[in-house]
């Protein structure tokens, strides 16, 4: 008669755990309405959103360059295009 293979973790062959990783990881996905992050997480995400977009608007002011869209004879270039 063979013996069976021992296994490494428990974690899948127990029903019932409590506080473990992965009960709250398959509650958190039921429940997804119930979720709340803290007030200082949040306060800490929001400041890092605003420097960030700060950071974004800085760079594209000194990387931008002025594309020549426009002639200087935008008139004749318009009047050219309803003759035809």
């Amino acid at each position: 008669m063979t013996r069976r293979k021992k296994t490494r973790s428990l974690a899948d062959k127990v029903t019932i755990r409590t506080g473990k990783r992965k009960d709250y990881r398959r509650w958190r996905h039921d429940n997804p309405d119930q979720l709340q992050s803290t007030p200082r997480f949040a306060a800490k995400k929001r400041d890092q959103r605003k420097a960030q977009a700060a950071s974004k608007l800085e760079r594209q002011r000194r990387e931008a360059t002025t594309l020549p869209l426009h002639s200087q004879n935008t008139n004749a270039s318009t009047d050219s295009s309803q003759d035809s």
